[in-house]
Order: C-alpha cells, then structure tokens, then sequence
C-alpha cells in the first residue's frame, strides 16, 4: 500500500470508522424505505446515511470529522438459547462524528433506524417453539396449528438503542468486539400476536460482534458525485471486505408479550431455554462487507466539512 499523504490523514481516519459489523436485521419499513437513496458509483452503499443530521452538519474537518459507514452481509447463523436459524441478507448504516483530540468515535443512526434486513424463518416454526405440552392453554393452541402459515414463524433482530463503543481498530483486526449493539428479536405468527419479543429496550440482547477472520483492506479515491478517481478524487472510501464476524459471548433475556396478554411467553422460554446465559449462544456472519466514506482532506473545507459531505451525498442522488 502507498504511503498516505499528510493532508489525507484525517479523512482516511474517518474513512477507518468502516471497521464496523454486519448483523441479522429487522424488515425494511415504509419510512426506511423513503429514506433510502439510489447513489451513484462508490457512494452506493451509503443510501441511508444521515449526512443532514444536525450532528453529520456541524462537524467541521478538523476537530470533529463526519464519515459514513455501511456493513452488509448476505447471511449466517443465528443461536438463541436452545434454538438456532439462518440468517438473511442485511445492511446496517450510519454517520460517525470522530472527535480528533480525544480519539473516540460518536454513532448518528439515520432517521429510520440503523438496521435493515430480512427476516428469519424459525425451523420447525411455532410447533418447534411451544409444543407439544400437557398444559392445557398451550394444547389447545398448538391443536390450532393446521397449516404452514399458523405455524411459520418469523424472527427479526431490531434495534433497541443507539449502536455504542465503536472501536476503529478493532475492524481492521481479528478478536477484538467493534462496537455494542443493544437488540431485540421480533417473534411474528398469527397466534403469538404482534407483541411478542425477546429482550426490549430496557433489557435487550448486547452483541459485540468482531472479526474472526481477517478482511481484505482497500482504500479507494472518488470524486463528489460518486464517480471513482484514484489521483485527486475529494472523496475516500475505506473497504473491509470478504471476512466472517461473530460473537459469542451475549446472553438473551425471556421472551415477552407473546400470545394474548403474554399468556404464552413461558411456554416459549420454556421450549426454547429463555433465559439464556453468556456462552450458550452465537451469531456468525459470513462474507461481511464494510465500507465507510469520508472527504479526502476535511481540513480543507473549514469549517464547512459536513456540510460538504452532505453536499456531495446529495449530488451523488441518482
């Protein structure tokens, strides 16, 4: 790799912030989904990054530096308890504000949350999840499962607070947690209700997902707009690319809410371990693919340098 000129060094340490994890993630809702944006070139995977967050504006190039992040995978492995699923395709967006002097990292989720994705299928659906039992409530619903769709059940990992601890090297490196995520799981079936949850926001599933595999590491030059230029491009783009990240050390709460009046949660934790301690459960990501974006030389746009970035973004808009 070429040596970095001095005038980078700040955008390429904001740029770094892409050291950052792909997870299992929740549905894309109607308001994400306005929020997202078709960009051009190496602008793409940043669709929804909040570059007109008051925050994202305010930074100024040189003592604090906006950038924005974007992780995706296209799937793994999911162990809750007693219980385990793939997971599907998912991508997690948002800015980082990098405070120079102190050398700490502040996350800014977009608007509709950081977290979008598709949901997992539990297997062996809501009669691999409560039954069968002797207890009769539970019997008589699980004697009301006749078809595919009374029994399928969707899980989904939503966000319940704002992403945390976010730790530039550890995502260039191997064993080392990147940043704290508080979720939570959204159990979706007919007769579990739409209430149904493991973990809430006052008591939610922490990962700490890190890289267990190393990640091959580019650095790539673009222009405002998206388009790539190498020699004098405004913009850099930090690639970590092709490893796994997983993390193994995060305990889940009792589900909650599910069925009328929560009638059914036990029966749920009962079949599916809930409770469920630190070391019983994993999350493994495959192929992960993480990208973060910041201005080549921030501290040339004093003290302008997010409102340029957002500028750039929105120019990029196809």
């Amino acid at each position: 790799m070429r040596a970095v000129p001095k005038r980078w060094r700040t955008g390429l340490l904001a740029a770094g912030a892409a050291a950052v994890v792909a997870i299992p993630l929740t549905p894309l809702s109607a308001s994400a989904a306005t929020a997202a944006a078709n960009l051009n070139g190496h602008w793409a995977p940043f669709s929804r990054c909040p570059v007109d967050n008051p925050a994202m504006l305010a930074a100024d190039g040189q003592d604090l530096v906006a950038s924005c992040v974007s992780s995706y995978s296209p799937g793994g492995a999911i162990k809750l308890g007693s219980t385990e699923a793939t997971t599907g395709a998912n991508d997690m967006q948002f800015g980082v504000i990098q405070d120079t002097a102190a050398g700490t990292f502040k996350v800014i989720p977009p608007a509709g949350g950081a977290l979008v994705g598709a949901p997992t299928t539990i297997p062996g659906g809501l009669l691999g999840l409560m039954c069968p039992s002797d207890i009769p409530v539970v019997t008589a619903v699980c004697q009301q499962i006749t078809n595919v769709s009374l029994n399928k059940v969707n899980a989904t990992v939503e966000s319940a607070g704002t992403p945390t601890e976010f730790n530039l090297t550890a995502g260039l490196v191997t064993g080392q947690p990147i940043v704290k995520l508080p979720v939570r799981i959204h159990l979706e079936n007919p007769l579990l209700g739409s209430n149904c949850y493991i973990g809430s926001a006052s008591d939610p599933v922490i990962l700490r997902p890190q890289n267990t595999t190393a990640p091959a590491i580019a650095i790539e030059r673009f222009d405002g707009d998206g388009t790539p230029n190498a020699t004098d491009g405004s913009m850099l783009r930090f690639a970590l690319t092709g490893n796994t990240q997983g993390d193994a050390t995060f305990s889940v709460p009792k589900a909650t809410g599910c069925g009328l009046g929560g009638i059914l949660s036990w029966a749920v934790n009962l079949k599916t371990g809930l409770p469920s301690a630190s070391g019983n459960n994993h999350l493994t990501l495959n192929n992960a693919s993480t990208y973060s974006g910041a201005l080549t030389a921030p501290g040339l746009v004093l003290p302008d340098a997010g409102k340029v970035l957002s500028r750039n973004w929105h120019s990029a808009v196809k």
